[in-house]
This record gives C-alpha cells, structure tokens and sequence, in this order.
C-alpha cells in the first residue's frame, strides 16, 4: 500500500492523476490520507495517521508525501517507527528550510494562513537528517513557476515556491531534480514514473541520480 500524503492547503484530490499512474504502472493500492494541514499540530496529524494506517493494516507501507506531506511522513516515522516494511519519496518537501515560509511568517496575520504544522517545522532552524532505515528518494522540481515567487526571491534554481537545495536531506538514499514546477509535479508523467520506481525497487530509473 502507498499512502499519499498531500501539502498545505490541499485536501489530496489533486493527486488523482498520480495515483492512477502509480496504480496503473506498478500495481500499487494507493490510498490518500487527509488532514487539517492549517489547524492541527504535528503531533494531532502524525497520530491520525498512526490511525488510519492501523486500520488499513497493510503488509506493506509506502509513503509518498508532496510538500508538506514529506514532513509528516519524516515526523510520522520517526515517532512511531514499528510499521510494515516498506519506502519514502519526497515530492517537493522543504526537508530543511523553506525561504518563502520564512518571508511569509514575518507577518502575524499571514503566519496564521500557514498553519500550525508549518509553524512548527519550517519557521525556524531545525537540523533534520534521514536516519531511519527506510530507502527516501527525493524528487525535487527546476521548473520556477508557483506562489512562492510572490514573496520571495530565488537566486537558484527551483520550483516556483522550494529551492531545490532546500530539498537536500542529508542521509537520503537519492535525491532527483527535474524540470518540473512545485504543483506541477503532482500532473507530471515523468514524476510519476521515477517515484513509482524508486518505491517499487529503492532506486529512481533515471541515470545520474544521487
């Protein structure tokens, strides 16, 4: 089973796409798993999904996390660890800092749009490294098209809203960059391909993955 977990602001209707190209391709049983990504903690959301992954009770877990989603899936392992065998891609996560939410967050009024999880994970330096025993392959996007552009500045390359030397977790088993935008990773054939080999076989089909 492959659990989708979406970003800030989106519900996970926007993966139907990717989902059915995970599904078609590889056979995967993909399930969205759905949060308040504005309202509720870290702690709340990593327990729901405790939850709903005891009640699937797969042989086997997956987690695919865009965005935000990657975060939780990072905070979701490393508070309850004991889960079936299985491995992790990141789409688009800010693994270690996120500028826009930075520049955002400098107002209080608009700090409240970004959420609690966001608040917690991305407003200040915290040092994350991947050192579970999970594969994580990391897909970042080069595309700079999206919101992010309207509140900050980038003098690198990314995907209209992360950097993608943001997306560089050390530990991680491959990280990917691709020409493709922050949401539009989510529409993307190629995407959808490489996430899907590389939880099917713990490597991206791509040459020159590191």
């Amino acid at each position: 089973m492959v659990v989708f977990l979406h970003g800030l602001w989106l519900h996970g209707h926007e993966s139907l796409l990717l989902r059915r190209r995970l599904e078609r391709a590889y056979g995967f049983d993909v399930e969205v798993f759905r949060y308040p990504s504005v309202t509720a903690t870290m702690a709340e959301v990593t327990s729901r999904l405790q939850a709903f992954i005891a009640a699937c009770a797969p042989r086997e877990l997956h987690l695919l996390g865009h965005s935000l989603g990657g975060l939780i899936a990072y905070r979701f392992l490393e508070r309850f660890p004991e889960q079936p065998p299985g491995r992790v891609v990141f789409l688009g996560t800010p693994a270690l800092a996120s500028r826009a939410a930075r520049s955002v967050g400098r107002a209080p009024m608009a700090r409240a749009l970004l959420g609690r999880c966001i608040s917690e994970e991305l407003l200040t330096d915290r040092g994350r490294a991947w050192s579970g025993a999970r594969d994580l392959g990391i897909i970042a996007g080069s595309l700079a098209a999206g919101l992010g552009q309207l509140v900050v500045h980038f003098n690198e390359p990314n995907d209209g809203s992360v950097a993608v030397s943001e997306t560089r977790l050390p530990g991680a088993t491959e990280h990917l960059t691709l020409p493709v935008s922050h949401f539009g990773m989510l529409l993307s054939a190629r995407v959808a391909r490489e996430a899907g080999g590389f939880l099917a076989h713990g490597h991206f089909l791509q040459a020159g993955a590191r």
